[in-house]
């Protein structure tokens, strides 16, 4: 029974996880600029896609279309982490 209690909580606990990732995506692609977006011609080393430039917050991003995973160039981590000093979770995860 106690078996059953932890693999319900650990379930529970995945499920809300994947919802907030899935809230932060959301937020994330509701700020960057979709119509500014530049296919660059360059393949996504994750999965093949190809990626598109797009602005977020004054910030040239890589972002791949087909898994829509970000990539930085030299300087532009540095540059959202400068962006972030108040704290926020990405500077304290990479700052």
């Amino acid at each position: 029974m106690t078996m059953r209690m932890e693999d319900r909580a650990r379930a529970f606990e995945t499920e809300f996880f994947l919802r907030k990732e899935h809230e932060l995506v959301e937020k994330l692609q509701g700020h960057m600029a979709v119509a500014n977006a530049v296919n660059t011609g360059i393949r996504c080393p994750k999965c093949d896609g190809m990626w598109t430039e797009a602005d977020f917050q004054n910030i040239r991003l890589d972002v791949c279309d087909n898994c829509h995973g970000v990539w930085f160039d030299p300087g532009e981590l540095a540059h959202v982490l400068e962006k972030d000093k108040d704290g926020g979770w990405f500077s304290r995860l990479f700052g």
